[in-house]
């Protein structure tokens, strides 16, 4: 089985999510395969990536607000803040959350619920190039 792997990548939303489901899918068909997994890692350390609600923005924004009071910016312990107020907890929050995430696809389709997307979260307060590896196994 040869793995089939893209990078592709993404202009980043300060603080934000960024849906690229399509881009997952699209790397999906190219493979050519039908049946198996795709991972999907993220290669930084202050953004992560997750799978969420697609259909009402409002349940990730509770998300990203409820993450922003869990690891607020100005914590007065943090001293990784060469980057600015945000480096820091942007490095937490990643740690908490997830930077790689597995989906099955079958008869070329990913298998993710009605609802589901696929999400680069950006927890730096300025955008960024986020590069994100998608590698395709299966038959």
């Amino acid at each position: 089985m040869t793995p089939f792997t893209q990078i592709i990548r993404l202009r980043s939303i300060p603080k934000s999510t960024l849906e690229f489901t399509g881009a997952v899918r699209d790397a999906v068909r190219a493979s050519g395969l039908r049946e198996g997994i795709v991972n999907v890692f993220c290669r930084h350390t202050s953004c992560s990536l997750v799978i969420m609600e697609n259909a009402d923005p409002s349940a990730r924004r509770d998300l990203e607000r409820f993450l922003d009071r869990l690891v607020p910016e100005g914590d007065p312990d943090f001293t990784h803040t060469l980057e600015g107020p945000d480096d820091m907890p942007s490095h937490i929050k990643m740690a908490l959350t997830r930077t790689s995430e597995t989906i099955p696809f079958q008869d070329g389709r990913l298998l993710l619920g009605t609802w589901q997307g696929v999400f680069l979260w950006e927890h730096r307060s300025v955008s960024h190039q986020r590069d994100i590896v998608l590698t395709v196994l299966g038959a």
